[in-house]
């Protein structure tokens, strides 16, 4: 992991601990309204974990193209899905800014020249059209209103009702891009009876916007579904 704040570049190892206040290891010393200690940023169960360890200081994070934004309450954490988080916050009236990169199995960095309907391959897992309208009914709200907090992604019914799919159908499809992306080393998307359906929904979309596996250009794929189950009635009984 990098950390860039104001051009100085601070990299962590996944054995240490970085803080960032006016007595972290990012400094910010000429703020009196900064905590000695805001952030504390480290690697937990395999995931870089950004913590709010101040009292009164909200903390916003953004993910590299800017289409999803959670706010760190004091007390809170949070884990950093994308390549690249921008991390935000203020301080008796001056914001900071700091930006995260890391490498993440899969994932881009450059935005697709272009987007037609069908299949799509990331590295080298290969998606059908129909896993990735299932994770675009899920991402829907957060690729079109830009800054949607992630707890607007779609329940698996809300997202299988959108589609026009049987249940069945779209939770068959939700499990094989699961399945896929824990092949290729992504975290968070397999598990025990412990695993919660609604936080796996959750990063399986933070993962889908950050790796541009799915994006707003592909939104009129979707429309086409909807439209093609409208007309014919069906519930999406096919494979």
């Amino acid at each position: 992991m990098t950390v860039d704040y104001a051009g100085e570049v601070f990299v962590v190892e996944s054995s240490e601990l970085l803080t960032v206040g006016r007595n972290g290891d990012i400094a910010i010393e000429d703020n009196p309204f900064l905590h000695r200690l805001l952030l504390e940023l480290a690697v937990r169960d395999g995931f870089w974990w950004l913590a709010n360890v101040g009292s009164r200081i909200a903390v916003n994070v953004e993910d590299g193209s800017r289409l999803t934004s959670s706010t760190l309450a004091p007390g809170a954490r949070l884990p950093l899905v994308f390549p690249r988080s921008v991390v935000t916050f203020t301080a008796g009236g001056t914001t900071y800014e700091l930006v995260m990169d890391q490498v993440i199995p899969g994932a881009s960095d450059k935005p697709l020249d272009a987007v037609v309907p069908g299949d799509t391959t990331i590295g080298n897992t290969h998606f059908t059209e129909t896993q990735l309208l299932a994770v675009l009914a899920l991402a829907e709200p957060l690729l079109r209103h830009h800054g949607e907090a992630v707890s607007s992604v779609r329940s698996a019914v809300e997202a299988a009702h959108r589609l026009g799919w049987a249940q069945t159908r779209f939770n068959r499809k939700l499990d094989n891009v699961c399945d896929k992306l824990d092949r290729i080393g992504v975290s968070g998307l397999k598990g025990g009876p412990g695993t919660q359906a609604a936080m796996r929904r959750i990063r399986l979309v933070e993962y889908a916007l950050g790796s541009l596996l799915v994006t707003r250009d592909h939104l009129p794929m979707l429309e086409a579904e909807v439209a093609r189950n409208r007309s014919t009635g069906s519930r999406g009984e096919q494979p």
